[in-house]
């Protein structure tokens, strides 16, 4: 990394000044975030895939077109092999993109995303609970304080698909559904209770409708399985096809909230993430 930041101009490669110890991809990302305070926007970007060139213009425009709120903005991807063959379209989500939706599923795929200077300084201030990622995270909290999520259905990037992704996976649809179901609700629910809690715990930052629905939501999880029916009639509680929604449903109204039980516990940070869907 220094070899390559000294054949760059002066400035343009900067070391962090927490450089050193491994953090991992997650907490490594909002790390960094945390020490852009000038940038006028952020991009995450991971190392094994390939930015298409116009990427980072497609971004400044959506961003700049908002004006100073936070935006966040992602995009499609190419789902492609190691040689970058296959081109294949990643899902694509069309709007709009609020609050609590965010808390069933996340589109905002990390190696797409980037923030206005407004968005990463909300995310930053965020204290975030333990294993979330970093680019869900990123989409949860912006959708939480009342900022705009904007999803490019243009492919932005190529998705490097190979066996030693820490994140992805090709395999089909009905292949990662039945994966789905045999893992079971306990990781799903268990990062939805720190998710909810950690933002509960910050009731400043976020927008007035988000915090009636995250008080509900709460309520529900803390409580039985009237509750939880209620929490469903919640605006935009959903995720985004019908079978997922099902399994999202039957998930959230039979769950136990088991804290000995906790699976994540025996998951390195990276393993709660969705892969990606193709179409």
């Amino acid at each position: 990394m220094r070899e390559f930041a000294e054949s760059q101009a002066p400035g343009r490669c900067v070391e962090s000044t927490s450089s050193g110890p491994h953090l991992g991809a997650p907490e490594s990302f909002l790390t960094l975030l945390a020490e852009a305070h000038d940038a006028e926007a952020v991009a995450f970007a991971d190392q094994d895939d390939v930015w298409l060139p116009d990427k980072l213009l497609h971004a400044a425009e959506w961003l700049r077109a908002e004006g100073g709120k936070p935006v966040l903005y992602c995009a499609r991807q190419f789902l492609v092999d190691e040689a970058l063959r296959g081109a294949k379209r990643s899902a694509s989500y069309a709007g709009p993109h609020q609050f609590p939706a965010c808390l069933t599923q996340n589109i905002a795929n990390g190696n797409t995303l980037v923030m206005n200077h407004a968005a990463a300084a909300l995310v930053a201030a965020m204290r975030r609970p333990e294993h979330t990622v970093h680019d869900w995270w990123s989409y949860i909290v912006v959708s939480a304080c009342g900022g705009r999520v904007i999803f490019d259905p243009r492919p932005q990037i190529l998705y490097r698909l190979h066996k030693n992704n820490l994140i992805g996976s090709a395999r089909p649809w009905p292949s990662r559904a039945l994966a789905a179901i045999q893992r079971g609700p306990g990781i799903f629910m268990t990062m939805m209770h720190r998710h909810v809690d950690a933002l509960a715990s910050q009731p400043g930052l976020l927008s007035a409708p988000a915090l009636h629905d995250l008080r509900v939501i709460q309520a529900a999880l803390n409580g039985g399985v009237l509750r939880r029916l209620s929490a469903l009639r919640c605006r935009a509680f959903r995720r985004r096809k019908l079978l997922e929604n099902i399994l999202f449903w039957f998930w959230f109204v039979t769950e136990r909230r088991q804290r000995a039980l906790d699976q994540t516990k025996m998951l390195p940070r990276w393993a709660v993430r969705e892969r990606p869907a193709a179409e």
